[in-house]
Formats: structure tokens, C-alpha cells, sequence
């Protein structure tokens, strides 16, 4: 079986994670038979400011014959983020219908969560987020531009259709995991938005008994996890509260360098985009330091999507090993480059043993 990918490094840090990534995934794939037949696009704010556009106009039409999409990061200075965002990410993910932004975050071996005492029990948790309307809608606009009287007008889109089947997924979701569902809300002050969400949750949750659910404030229940994270199994929010929830669960868990994500169409009836949570890192691009766990396990999450289940646990084995036997980038407290660490989980899928972690 092969499997057309279409990769999209993007910018900064997102070139050099997605180089390290696809020889991961190269080589699970060998060892599990199958393959990738990859084509690189290089859609990227490099691009907007060469041809004043972040993709080519028949962008979604290229993409479209893939089985799957694999995005790095894009942002760059001198390029507006909303460009970026608005040119790229929105554009395909709505167009390729990927509804479900997931986000998985849990405590890798021999990572330190930055809260005290707390170990790998207690930091297991999948943000499912809204990903087509929501508050990152298009309506709205600004007027009097530069008037004392100037104002713009943000309007947030919810759905029947949008909200029903982003919480249908995360209640079907904690039956896979035997989990239980919390939602985040804020219908104490979000008068109508938040009340309609909270009523088609409750709707859902009634047609799932089986399945332990609540609601909570996404202030209180931004504070809860980092005081209880332990209570907290999969997490289902709005696009701006997914967002920024899922945020603070890759913080608590060691860092957006270990924090992957997909954007899905469940029913598979268009290519589903994966991309990390983190950002394009300027900064740092190109100077060999960038984690690449988190492009790496998003691989994973591709892998399970395109039906490769046993080749995704293999690569998030090696992860495990390798983080296990001390090979971490500096933003994770060791002293590995970019390279050596995606090289050595490479190593540790083919061969299946954890690397020498000596001078690491």
C-alpha cells in the first residue's frame, strides 16, 4: 500500500522538525510494509512575500487527491499572523470539511512536568476542538478606521450542525478510552452562544449514558488543570477555547515540543491535515535545537488515520525509548540536536532498543 502524502514544511522550525519526521515515518512504514509517496509543496510566508500569496490559487485542488496532509508550522516575521492563518490553515481546513481539531497531551517518559509531583497517571489528556466556526468566523469588520470612534465587530458563528457533531465525536471518542467527557463553557456570560452549546451537551451526553460527563466554566476549568489535572480525560470545547485549553495542556505537560495535533474529517471524505501545536520558532529555526517529538508523534497520529495502528504504537515506542534513555533538545533539559534525537528515534523503530544515552 502506498499512501500520497502531501508535506507542507512551512516556516521557521517547520522545515527542520518536518525533515526528521518523514524519516521516522519512512521507516516505520518499511518495517510494517507499506509506503509514502511524498510531495512537497513549499506553501510559507516565504512564499507570500515572493508571490503575495500563501498558496497558489488552485491550492485546495492540489491537495485534494492526497491521502493525508503534513504540515509543519508557518509564521514568520514581517508577515501578519492573520495572513498566515487565513491564508493557509483556515482555507484548508475548512474547505477539506476537518471539523475536529485534536489534541492529545500526555506526560512522556523521563519529561518533568513543570507541576510539581505530578507524573504520568495524572497527565493523559485530549482536547477535542471545534475546528470550522465558532469565534474564528469571517463576519465581521472594522469601521472609522482611525477615528476616536473607531470600532470592529467580531461575530462568532455556532451551529446545530457544527456543535452536534464536534461534541458527538468526543463522547465517541471516551468510549474508545473508557474516559469520561468534560465540556467548557461560559453561559454565565456568553448570553447566547454558550447556552446553545450547553444544551445540544447535555442532548448529546443523554444519548450517551454510558459515558461520565460534566460542564465547567473554561475559566474554572482552566485553573483545574493545572490544580487537578487528574480529573480531566477528554476535554471538548468551542475553536477559541480548544484553542487556548490545549495550550495549557501542552504546558503542563512539558512544552509545545512534545504537544502533537490533527485536523480531521472523520468520515474521510476529504485529506485530513496533521500539524503539531507548536509554532514556526523563528528564533531558533535552522540552528539545530528544535524539539521534532512533537512533528514526530503527529506523524503517529497520521499513521492511525490512514489505518496503520501497529506502525503509530511503534513510533511512539521509540519516542518513549529514546526520551527514556536521556536523548532530549535543550528544551527539554538535554543537550541533543535536532538531528541526533529524530535520528535516534528512527534508529530505535528499526531496531526496536532505546539508544546509548551516554553524552546525551
Amino acid at each position: 500500500m502506498t499512501y500520497r502524502i502531501a508535506s507542507i514544511p512551512g516556516d521557521g522550525i517547520g522545515v527542520d522538525v518536518v525533515a526528521e519526521a518523514r524519516q521516522v515515518l519512512d521507516r516505520a512504514a518499511s518495517l510494517y510494509g507499506f509506503s509514502f509517496e511524498w510531495t512537497e509543496f513549499d506553501w510559507s510566508c516565504e512564499r507570500y512575500l515572493a508571490a503575495g500569496a500563501m498558496m497558489p490559487a488552485d491550492g485546495i485542488e492540489q491537495l485534494r487527491p492526497h491521502d493525508a496532509i503534513f504540515l509543519g508550522a508557518v509564521g514568520f516575521p514581517g508577515v501578519p499572523d492573520h495572513v498566515s492563518l487565513w491564508g493557509l490553515l483556515i482555507p484548508i481546513r475548512r474547505a477539506f470539511r476537518q471539523y475536529v481539531n485534536l489534541r492529545p497531551t500526555r506526560l512522556l517518559p523521563g519529561v518533568v512536568s513543570p507541576l510539581a509531583g505530578r507524573t504520568a497517571d495524572d497527565l493523559d489528556i485530549v482536547i477535542v476542538r471545534e475546528n470550522s466556526e465558532g469565534e474564528y468566523s469571517q463576519i465581521g469588520g472594522r469601521q472609522s478606521v482611525g477615528l476616536p470612534e473607531e470600532f470592529a465587530v467580531q461575530q462568532a458563528v455556532f451551529t446545530r450542525l457544527g456543535v452536534t457533531r464536534v461534541i458527538r465525536y468526543a463522547f465517541e471518542l471516551a468510549r474508545t478510552r473508557g474516559g469520561r467527557v468534560c465540556s467548557a463553557t461560559k453561559s454565565n456570560g456568553i448570553i447566547h452562544s454558550m447556552p446553545f452549546w450547553d444544551e445540544i451537551f447535555a442532548e448529546i451526553a443523554a444519548e450517551h449514558g454510558d459515558v461520565e460527563s460534566e460542564q465547567s466554566h473554561v475559566d474554572a476549568l482552566a485553573a483545574r488543570m493545572v490544580m487537578r489535572p487528574d480529573t480531566l480525560d477528554i476535554v471538548v470545547g468551542s475553536n477559541l477555547f480548544g484553542d487556548i485549553l490545549s495550550d495549557i495542556s501542552a504546558a503542563i505537560v512539558g512544552g509545545l515540543g512534545t504537544a502533537p495535533a490533527a485536523n480531521l474529517n472523520p468520515e474521510r471524505e476529504f485529506p485530513s491535515m496533521f500539524e503539531p501545536v507548536h509554532g514556526s520558532a523563528p528564533d531558533i529555526a535552522g540552528k539545530g535545537i528544535a524539539n521534532p517529538v512533537a512533528q514526530i508523534l503527529t506523524g503517529a497520529m497520521m499513521l492511525d488515520h490512514l489505518g496503520e495502528p501497529a506502525a503509530a504504537r511503534a513510533v511512539e515506542a521509540a519516542v518513549d525509548k529514546v526520551l527514556t534513555a536521556g536523548v532530549r533538545t535543550p528544551d527539554l533539559g538535554g543537550s541533543a540536536t535536532t538531528s541526533e534525537l529524530g535520528s535516534a528515534v528512527r534508529d530505535a523503530v528499526e531496531s526496536g532498543n532505546a539508544p546509548d544515552s551516554a553524552g546525551k
